[in-house]
C-alpha cells in the first residue's frame, strides 16, 4: 500500500532545466520513479536528457499534465518564484506538490495557504527532503523519490517515517535499514513555520495504512504541531510509535536551524513535546542514535 506515493506515480518536475532540479530529477530517474514531464515556462518542446532517459519539458503544469498524465509534481523554483510554481500547480489540479524550496517569504506561503483552502492538492513542505516509497528492485529501486533524499539508504518494508528534519529522516531511514526492517513510506514535512502537511496529517495516513506496522516520528522545537499529533495518537493510534525531538540545548528565543525552530513565551520547548508524546505511550529517544532502540522498544522487537 504505502502512502501518497507510490511505484505507479507520474511525477512531474517544476525547475527540470535548472541545475538542482536537474541532478535530483536524474536521481529520482535513476531510481526508478515514473518521472514523465518537466515544467520549466520559455522552454517547452525541450527534452530533459539523464542515461537513456528523455523526459519532455512543457511551459505549463497543465500542459504537462494533459500530455502525460501527472499527478504529483516537485518543485524545485528558487525562493522568489516558488509560491507562484505552487499555486500554478494547485490550479492545474495536481494532487501532490512536493515543495524542495528553502527560503520561501513566509508572506508568499499564507498567500498560498489561503488560496489553497478547499483544494484538493495536497501540498508537502516547503523546505523539505520530500517524499520516498521504496521498492522492491535491488537497492529497494523500482519505487517512487520526490525531492532530495538519498535513495540507496531506502529498503522496502513496513516502518512508517515522519519528520521535520531532512537530515534526521535520513539517520532515521538508514537505523531501521540497518536493522533490516525497512520503510513503507518516508515523509519530511519541512521545518518551516508554515508549511502544507501536518505531523498529525501523516500519522493519520500511516495509521490507516495497512502496510505500516510501525512508526518513527520526529520533531523539533518550536510549534505545537508534535503535541496535537500526539495528543490525537494518544486516543486514536494503533500503531507502536517511536519519536524523538530535536533542539533540546536551544537558547529560548533563538532560532536553531529550521525557521520553524523556535520556543516562544515558553511554549514548543523541547521537554514538553518529549512529555507529551511520552504521555501518549511513545517511547521517545534522547539522541538520533537511540532512535533505531526506541523503534524496537515501541514494537516490543
Amino acid at each position: 500500500m504505502s502512502i501518497l506515493v507510490n511505484e505507479d506515480t507520474k511525477v512531474l518536475v517544476q525547475g527540470i532545466t535548472g541545475g538542482f532540479g536537474g541532478r535530483h530529477a536524474g536521481l529520482s530517474l535513476d531510481y526508478g520513479t515514473a518521472l514523465v514531464a518537466g515544467v520549466t515556462p520559455g522552454k517547452g518542446g525541450q527534452n530533459f536528457e539523464h542515461g537513456d532517459h528523455k523526459v519532455p519539458v512543457y511551459d505549463t503544469v497543465a500542459e504537462a499534465m494533459a500530455e502525460t498524465g501527472a499527478t504529483a509534481s516537485a518543485i524545485f523554483v528558487p525562493p522568489p518564484f516558488a509560491a507562484d510554481a505552487i499555486l500554478e500547480a494547485v490550479e492545474a489540479g495536481v494532487d501532490l506538490v512536493v515543495a524542495i524550496t528553502e527560503g520561501i517569504p513566509v508572506m508568499d506561503m499564507m498567500r498560498v495557504k489561503e488560496i489553497m483552502k478547499g483544494s484538493k492538492t495536497r501540498l508537502i513542505g516547503p523546505n523539505c527532503p520530500g517524499i520516498v516509497t521504496p521498492g522492491t528492485g535491488p537497492d529497494s529501486t523500482g519505487g517512487c523519490r520526490i525531492g532530495i533524499a538519498p535513495g540507496y539508504i531506502h529498503k522496502k518494508g513496513t516502518v512508517g517515517v515522519l519528520s521535520r528534519s531532512g537530515t534526521l529522516t535520513y539517520e532515521a531511514v538508514w537505523q531501521v535499514t540497518q536493522l533490516g526492517y525497512g520503510q513503507s513510506t518516508c515523509v519530511g514535512i519541512g521545518g518551516d513555520p508554515i508549511n502544507g502537511t501536518s505531523h498529525l496529517d501523516v500519522l493519520k495516513l500511516f495509521n490507516d495504512d495497512p502496510e505500516t506496522e510501525a512508526i518513527i516520528m520526529i520533531g523539533e522545537i518550536g510549534g505545537s504541531a508534535e503535541e496535537e499529533a500526539a495528543e490525537w495518537a494518544k486516543e486514536f493510534c494503533k500503531k507502536p510509535i517511536a519519536g524523538f525531538i530535536a533542539g533540546a540545548t536551544a537558547p529560548p528565543g533563538r532560532r536553531m536551524g529550521h525557521a520553524g525552530a523556535i520556543v516562544s513565551g515558553g511554549k514548543g520547548t523541547a521537554e514538553a513535546k518529549k512529555e507529551a508524546m511520552a504521555d501518549a505511550g511513545m517511547v521517545v529517544a534522547e539522541t538520533p542514535s537511540g532512535i533505531g532502540q526506541a523503534l524496537l522498544d515501541a514494537w516490543g522487537k
